[in-house]
């Protein structure tokens, strides 16, 4: 529940902090006091759009902070209070007891927003929001009285909310199927191309992957060039080892160690050299004779040369038909392998065709049960709108759901019929679709009616064990538009008897309303001589100064002891 609101320099409001009451909070004054003041600052710490009027003139910026309880809502079985925490839980964020909103609006056009102290973004503070208040303005009524919303209502109020999300998820499943078949019927042709390129592609490549394409190239640089690099090793040979007179390496390398080993008694360096031209000398034998072996082999195989003319020459053509290097095929190639391997085995539109029509016959199932158990509850639940709307100065007024079975083609998640809430507030004229025919007023006070029972249901549902569906805070606008005297007065204990279910904000003109509130708000204008601007005032009123708020909206500016006597009357009517 919404416990404070504390704003600062916002719009005529300086400083004030207000607190609310559990239950019905009325918000009196008169016009041009600013009542819708604390409306608009409860609609953007819900994320609401700002305006840099809305910043007091002569300050840099305005603020605006909504604490809400959140161990008020902490009740059994209560479904909104299981989405804030998915809410907190998929934006890892800590919930623990309040929730703080903090709005900041700068007189640049700039806005920020934190949550319990973090920085949040406004669309994250709208969907929060959503979870936390409900806002009913005549604006609001009129997107709220669509079909759809009839729809979702009703299923809230018939507690039809798991059949109706079981018929949308089956929905769904065979929309996604469908989807599937579609896609891959789409892509039939394409795909059994692809399928054969790829596979003349792997066949093409397959003699380069069964070697080592790299290796391959060096053994055929190699024996290109053999005659040439046995000839070298040959020259090699005889300048390190040889049986002519001519000096070589062996010989020069003996004559030194011969040399050193003269002196190694003498010295202890010339030991050490004779021990490293040993160690030489071996080297160069060993060197002689890897270069006499290879000097001596045999000329290549001219059958293993062709094999890897014919590697070689497949590599360089594969590497100008991909525009790829010969080494990097190899890697190309298993992802050809792979792409293929996932065509081959994705499933084809016939194998889906099963899969969908066990998933329509399903959708068709759990649809018809839904569609059943609305029409079975829609004649007595329009009965009881009948009811609540006739004393709010609507004593003709008829109500009626007609269903109205859809094609087959447009069935959809929310079933087969499309649902119409028909409406007349007058004899002789035919019921139409509440959406066309409805005034503002009428709208006003069907809203009011829907969220009572609404509430109503919700709480004969809680006293079962069973989860709540409505909202934590209502909140209503001119609730009372173009209602008076008598009519006023079933308003005002219709919001009384919704506030002893939820918490409930409203603004209203009429002292029969205002009298049945749990908590009376007075917003009054004054003009402050020393500051020289106008500022609205905020307080909680009760005893004398909430008979003579109640007197003023019943009599005007005069107030007698005429009108205070009404007034009191009606509080006391309210006692009782």
């Amino acid at each position: 529940m919404l416990t404070s609101l504390t704003l600062k320099n916002f719009a005529l409001i300086t400083h004030h902090e207000l607190t609310f009451y559990d239950g019905f909070n009325v918000i009196t004054g008169e016009t041009g006091a600013g009542k819708s003041l604390l409306l608009d600052a409860l609609s953007l710490c819900i994320g609401g759009r700002a305006d840099t009027s809305m910043v007091r003139h002569g300050t840099e910026h305005a603020d605006i902070y909504a604490q809400f309880d959140f161990n008020a809502l902490s009740e059994p079985n209560n479904q909104r209070l299981t989405s804030i925490e998915d809410w907190f839980a998929r934006h890892e964020r800590e919930l623990d007891g309040d929730i703080l909103i903090r709005r900041q609006l700068s007189s640049n056009g700039r806005s920020k927003a934190w949550l319990n102290g973090t920085p949040v973004s406004l669309n994250e503070l709208k969907e929060l929001g959503s979870l936390l208040v409900n806002i009913h303005s005549q604006h609001a009524q009129q997107a709220l009285l669509k079909p759809s919303f009839v729809v979702q209502w009703l299923d809230s109020i018939a507690g039809l909310q798991p059949l109706a999300q079981q018929t949308e998820q089956a929905y769904k499943t065979y929309q996604k199927l469908k989807r599937q078949a579609d896609d891959i019927a789409a892509k039939e042709a394409h795909r059994n191309d692809r399928i054969e390129l790829l596979t003349s592609q792997l066949a093409d490549i397959a003699p380069l992957l069964a070697v080592d394409y790299e290796q391959i190239e060096a053994e055929h640089d190699e024996l290109s060039n053999l005659e040439a690099l046995m000839l070298e090793a040959s020259h090699a040979v005889q300048l390190l080892d040889n049986d002519s007179d001519e000096p070589d390496a062996m010989d020069l390398l003996g004559r030194a160690i011969r040399l050193c080993d003269n002196q190694s008694s003498v010295s202890a360096t010339f030991s050490q050299a004779s021990e490293a031209l040993h160690l030489a000398q071996q080297y160069v034998s060993e060197a002689t004779g890897l270069l006499t072996d290879y000097a001596e082999q045999q000329l290549p195989d001219p059958e293993r040369l062709e094999e890897l003319n014919n590697l070689i020459s497949l590599g360089h053509r594969l590497s100008r038909k991909h525009g790829l290097p010969a080494s990097h095929l190899v890697e190309e190639a298993n992802l050809w392998q792979q792409e293929l391997d996932e065509l081959v085995n994705q499933p084809t539109s016939e194998v889906l065709e099963g899969q969908i029509k066990d998933a329509w016959a399903e959708f068709i199932t759990v649809a018809d049960k839904l569609d059943q158990a609305r029409q079975d509850v829609a004649p007595d639940i329009g009965q009881q709108l009948v009811a609540q709307l006739q004393p709010l100065a609507l004593p003709n007024a008829r109500c009626e759901f007609v269903f109205e079975k859809k094609q087959p083609d447009n069935y959809n998640a929310q079933g087969l019929h499309d649902i119409e809430l028909m409406f007349s507030a007058n004899v002789g004229v035919p019921m139409q679709p509440l959406y066309k025919i409805a005034s503002g007023g009428e709208l006003s006070r069907m809203a009011l009616v829907m969220q009572v029972l609404l509430a109503t249901h919700a709480s004969q549902d809680k006293a079962k064990d069973q989860p709540e569906a409505a909202e934590p805070m209502l909140v209503f606008d001119e609730v009372d538009v173009g209602i008076s005297g008598g009519t006023a007065q079933v308003v005002g204990e219709l919001l009384r008897q919704l506030g002893s279910h939820r918490q409930l904000l409203a603004i209203t003109h009429q002292a029969q309303v205002a009298a049945q509130a749990h908590q009376h708000i007075l917003v009054q204008k004054h003009h402050d001589t020393e500051e020289g601007q106008t500022r609205s005032q905020i307080d909680i009123i009760s005893g004398d100064a909430q008979v003579d708020e109640l007197a003023r909206m019943s009599g005007g500016v005069n107030i007698t002891e005429i009108t205070r006597e009404h007034a009191r009357s009606l509080l006391a009517d309210v006692s009782k």
